[in-house]
């Protein structure tokens, strides 16, 4: 009786390219698996979780370090939110240290959070804005903030 014209279901590369690049980076972050080992550095534009381990630098624009994972080398990001164990320096505008972190290293931070129950070994320091235009041209990741 009510019959609907069946609707034409877009093909994955007729949906990817109406939508930009930068809208389909931002929306869905990468992930290193729990099962995952890196041997390498990492780098992206966009937000990374790490759920297993991770033997070499990284340089993103958000890390999350879920509680499981581990990472040993550098951290150089915008914002880093730690769960799990970080055995390397850490550069970032925003560090949060949850209660289930064990940080060894130091960290350089415009703000930085610790949860009772964080395992921090290592100088803190802050890093002024002032500070930051020199911090930019040796750190590539936080230029592009």
């Amino acid at each position: 009786m009510f019959r609907k014209a069946a609707a034409k279901a877009p093909t994955p590369a007729a949906s990817t390219s109406m939508v930009p690049a930068s809208v389909r980076a931002a929306s869905m972050p990468s992930i290193v698996a729990a099962d995952m080992t890196v041997k390498g550095d990492l780098q992206s534009n966009g937000e990374v979780h790490i759920d297993g381990t991770v033997l070499g630098d990284i340089a993103v624009q958000v890390l999350v370090i879920a509680e499981q994972a581990s990472v040993r080398g550098e951290v150089v990001a915008d914002q880093v939110r730690v769960c799990g164990q970080v055995h390397g320096m850490i550069r970032a505008r925003s560090v949060t240290l949850t209660s289930t972190a064990r940080m060894i290293g130091d960290v350089h931070h415009e703000v930085l959070a610790i949860e009772a129950g964080a395992y921090v070994e290592g100088q803190y320091r802050r890093i002024s804005a002032d500070a930051k235009a020199e911090v930019d041209t040796s750190y590539p990741a936080m230029a592009a903030q």
